[in-house]
C-alpha cells in the first residue's frame, strides 16, 4: 500500500446508505445506449433497485433528462438519430440539473464517436466511464483500444483522468482489474471484482449505468458524486464476486451476476470491499 493511500472505511459504509437508497426510491435513470446492452443493462438497473428506462429518441429525450433522476450516454453504436438524441438529452440534463454519465466506448481509432464523445465531455458529464485506451483517448493523448478492448492498464490512464476531471469537472472512473477514481485531486482505488465481467457483453457498459443511478440517489443522501460513483463501483464489482463464486463460465455468470446484484447486502460490502483512498 502507497503511503498516500489508506484502507477506506467510508466508501462501503457510503455504499450501503447508497444502495438502500436506491432500493427504496428507486431512481429512475434514463439511458441512452447501445442496441447490444440495453436488454442487459435494463435488466441489471432492475436488480440493483434502480427503475429504467431506455428512452433516445429525437423530441423526447430532453424532455426525459428533465423528468429522470439520472442520465446515461453510451456511445456503443450511434447512430445519426441517436447521436442527436443524446446530444439533446445532455442539454434537458443540464438544464433541470439531472446528473449524467458519458461512456465514450471505442473512441480513439473511430472519428465519428470520437468527434461526439468530446463534443459531449465539453458538456460537463457529472462522470466519465471508461476503460484505460478510452479515457486516454478523451484526453487527446492517446489512440484508443483494440475496438471495445483496452490495451493499456487503468494506472497508464491516471494524468489523462485527471485532466478530464480538472477540465470538466467530472468525475472519471477508469475501469480495469483495479478501478480507478478521480476528481481530478483525490484518488479512490477499488480492488473487487472478477475477470468474467470481461466475458460478459455488457459488463462494462452496465456499470455505467448503475453508476447513474447512485448519482440519482445521492441527491437524498447528500453523497457528493465522487463517493457515489465509488459506491456504485463497489456493489458491482462484489456482486461479480459472489457471482464467479457459483458460475461455471461466462453464460451462467451473467445469470448469476444479476441475482447477485439483487442479493447483494449492505454487510456484504462492509465485509468484502477492497478499497484505498487518499489519505488527506
Amino acid at each position: 500500500m502507497s503511503d498516500r493511500l489508506r484502507p477506506s472505511v467510508r466508501i462501503p459504509a457510503a455504499a450501503a446508505e447508497l444502495l438502500r437508497e436506491v432500493r427504496r426510491t428507486p431512481p429512475l435513470t434514463q439511458c441512452i445506449t447501445n442496441t447490444v446492452v440495453a436488454g442487459f443493462t435494463a435488466n441489471v438497473l432492475l436488480a440493483t433497485g434502480a427503475a429504467p428506462a431506455m428512452v433516445g429518441i429525437v423530441g423526447e429525450s430532453g424532455i426525459f433528462a428533465g423528468i429522470a433522476d439520472a442520465l446515461l450516454v453510451n456511445l456503443g453504436t450511434p447512430p445519426p438519430e441517436q447521436r442527436a438524441a443524446m446530444s439533446e438529452a445532455v442539454r434537458g440534463a443540464n438544464a433541470a440539473g439531472t446528473p449524467w454519465v458519458l461512456d465514450p466506448v471505442a473512441i480513439g481509432a473511430l472519428p465519428v464517436r470520437t468527434t461526439l464523445a468530446a463534443e459531449l465531455v465539453a458538456q460537463h458529464p457529472t462522470a466519465v466511464r471508461g476503460n484505460a485506451s478510452e479515457i486516454l483517448a478523451l484526453a487527446g493523448t492517446g489512440a484508443g483500444g483494440r475496438g471495445v478492448d483496452a490495451v493499456d492498464a487503468p494506472e497508464a490512464a491516471m494524468e489523462a483522468a485527471r485532466t478530464i476531471a480538472a477540465r470538466w469537472g467530472s468525475v472519471v472512473a477508469v475501469s480495469g482489474a483495479t478501478d480507478l477514481i478521480t476528481d481530478g485531486e483525490r484518488v479512490i482505488r477499488i480492488a473487487n471484482g472478477d475477470p468474467l465481467l470481461t466475458r460478459v457483453t455488457g459488463g462494462g457498459c452496465a456499470l455505467g449505468a448503475v453508476m447513474a443511478a447512485f448519482l440519482g440517489a445521492a441527491r437524498a443522501t447528500g453523497a457528493d458524486a465522487m463517493t457515489a460513483v465509488a459506491a456504485a463501483t463497489l456493489v458491482y464489482t462484489v456482486a461479480a464476486e459472489r457471482a464467479a463464486k457459483v458460475a461455471a463460465g461466462p453464460g451462467s455468470f451473467a445469470v448469476a451476476f444479476i441475482d447477485a446484484l439483487a442479493a447483494v447486502e449492505t454487510d456484504d460490502l462492509l465485509r468484502d470491499a477492497r478499497i484505498e483512498e487518499d489519505a488527506r
